[in-house]
C-alpha cells in the first residue's frame, strides 16, 4: 500500500505561480512513475506531468514550458511547479503513484486561478 498526501493548492491570480507537493508513505520502494493529474469541473481527469524513478519527465502540451515536475526519492516527495497560471488551470490536482500493476491516488488539492 502507498499513501499520498498533496498540499500547496490555493487561490492564485492569473500570471502567478504555485508549487504543489505530494508526500508518499507506505511501500514507497514499489513506486515507479509518479505523476500529477488534474480534473476541472465537468471534465475528465487529465495528465499534467509525470516523472519516472530515473527522472524522465513528460508534460501535457497545456503546461509544457511553464511547469516543472521534480522528485526527491530520499524524501519520498514529488513536486509540481506551475508558472504563468491561467484560469483554465483551475482544477483539483491529484498525485498518482504507479507500482507494478497498481496505481495509488491522493485526495487532491484545489487550485483556483482568478482572472
Amino acid at each position: 500500500q502507498v499513501q499520498l498526501v498533496e498540499s500547496g493548492g490555493g487561490l492564485v491570480q492569473a500570471g502567478g505561480s504555485l508549487r504543489l507537493s505530494c508526500a508518499a508513505s507506505g511501500n514507497i520502494f514499489s513506486i515507479n512513475t509518479m505523476a500529477w493529474y488534474r480534473q476541472a469541473p465537468g471534465k475528465q481527469r487529465e495528465l499534467v506531468a509525470s516523472i519516472s524513478r530515473g527522472g524522465r519527465t513528460n508534460y501535457a502540451d497545456s503546461v509544457k514550458g511553464r511547469s516543472t515536475i521534480s522528485r526527491d526519492n530520499a524524501k519520498n516527495m514529488v513536486y509540481l511547479q506551475v508558472n504563468s497560471l491561467k484560469p483554465e488551470d483551475t482544477a483539483v490536482y491529484y498525485c498518482k503513484a504507479e507500482t507494478w500493476g497498481t496505481a495509488y491516488w491522493g485526495q487532491g488539492t484545489q487550485v483556483t486561478v482568478s482572472s
